[in-house]
């Protein structure tokens, strides 16, 4: 049996490439199905993403996986044959293993560290195990990765860093106010930034999110996916004093809050901590409002740095991550040897033994009378006889535990001995 894992990701293939043999949510049970039907395989699972396609399986050995799976890959998304070649990458037994784990522990990812894909994974295995595409060596790996990618969290620091800009902004936030519960948030702008900060906002806890934009119909969108309410544009200025963060983010060509405004929105706070987020390009903020007591100001440039600053930090924590995904390789491929090598030894020596004791018994009456001696030499030259069949596959078994081409070699062990499972 054969482990392979062939895919494309943004490594090796470009958004319009990703996007061709992407699978629809609703379509994996059907492809699932397809992809266990070709000849030979015996488990499947389907990852689809935004980054990446990957198709992991095991077959049998007579069958090249690799090929069946890239045609399956250009039927599914009805590209001409070899059009996705280029792109697609391969890997088996250790190395499957490996690149499976990596990808679950995010060190395979676009932004490493972003818990985004182990949640992904983890869909992907759920809906495979659903539909009955996952009973055996797969999903005991797959099993072991979502372990693996836990302990990774615990022990690195991989995923404790803000390395976006607007999570970066709301991680500012957290520590200036503790806790962002019960805080009041007005987006000014209502574009991507401004978005993905709502976004982050709603996950630390704030539950009153206003938006204002020049454009009301944007503002009303936005408001409404966060359940949020609107201001208007004109009136802004008004609500301040009850907010405690600003996320600005407009197109205008000017400052659109200076220090003389908000020197008298912090006398009605009463000189409340107020934070202000200016990551507008150009700024919509007057620098000079940092300089007010209470009030907290950062811009772009301020951001970037703390994302830089923690980028180099999970560089640091993914060299960390490498050494336990290695130990945790070493580890599983050490299991596979107890799981695998050890009972079919056991079973292989067994059943040349009952072999060996039956065949003894057929001839016995053929034998006469037997001295004590005789018997014990039939015994050792029919055990000797029965060593020697055994011993060199054994042996190889042994030699080839920790290697990926150990499992076939068992699997063709247990068939022509007729073993039974393995």
């Amino acid at each position: 049996m054969k482990l392979v894992i062939t895919g494309l990701s943004h490594h090796t293939a470009p958004v319009e490439v990703r996007e061709r043999l992407a699978f629809a949510e609703q379509t994996l049970p059907e492809a699932l199905d397809r992809l266990r039907h070709r000849p030979g395989m015996v488990e499947g699972m389907i990852l689809s993403t935004c980054n990446r396609v990957e198709v992991a399986v095991t077959a049998e050995d007579q069958v090249n996986p690799e090929r069946s799976v890239q045609e399956f890959l250009e039927e599914s998304s009805r590209v001409e044959p070899g059009w996705v070649s280029p792109y697609l990458y391969h890997y088996d037994g250790s190395n499957a293993i490996r690149h499976v784990f990596r990808v679950a522990a995010s060190l395979d990812s676009m932004m490493v560290g972003e818990p985004q894909i182990l949640g992904q994974l983890k869909s992907a295995y759920a809906v495979a195990k659903q539909h009955g595409a996952l009973n055996g060596f797969l999903d005991l790996v797959m099993t072991r990765a979502f372990n693996v990618a836990k302990r990774v969290r615990t022990e690195t620091e991989i995923g404790s860093s803000a390395v976006s800009i607007s999570y970066a902004a709301v991680e500012l936030a957290r520590d200036i106010f503790g806790s962002l519960n019960g805080k009041r948030v007005l987006l000014v702008g209502a574009g991507k930034m401004a978005e993905s900060a709502a976004r982050h906002l709603r996950r630390a806890g704030v539950s009153d999110i206003a938006v204002t934009n020049r454009t009301r119909a944007r503002a009303d969108v936005l408001a409404e996916e966060f359940r949020g309410r609107v201001v208007d544009y004109e009136e802004f200025f008004h609500a301040l004093p009850d907010i405690d963060i600003v996320i600005a983010s407009s197109g205008a060509p000017h400052y659109i809050m200076n220090s003389e405004q908000m020197r008298s929105v912090m006398n009605r706070r009463r000189h409340r901590p107020m934070f202000l987020i200016d990551i507008a390009v150009p700024r919509n903020i007057e620098p000079a409002v940092n300089q007010l007591d209470g009030v907290f100001l950062y811009d772009i440039d301020d951001l970037d740095r703390v994302v830089k600053t923690n980028l180099e930090g999970r560089r640091s924590a993914a060299d960390e991550a490498e050494l336990i995904i290695t130990e945790e390789v070493e580890r599983m491929m050490l299991r596979l040897k107890t799981r695998e090598v050890t009972p079919t030894i056991v079973s292989l020596q067994e059943q040349l033994e009952a072999v060996r004791t039956a065949e003894i018994e057929r001839v016995r009456g053929k034998l006469g009378s037997l001295t004590p001696q005789q018997q014990e030499a039939i015994e050792a030259m029919t055990r000797g006889i029965i060593n020697k069949i055994a011993h060199e596959p054994i042996a190889e078994m042994r030699r080839k535990a920790n290697d990926p081409e150990g499992i076939h070699l068992i699997q063709t062990i247990r068939k022509l001995f007729r073993l039974g499972e393995g």
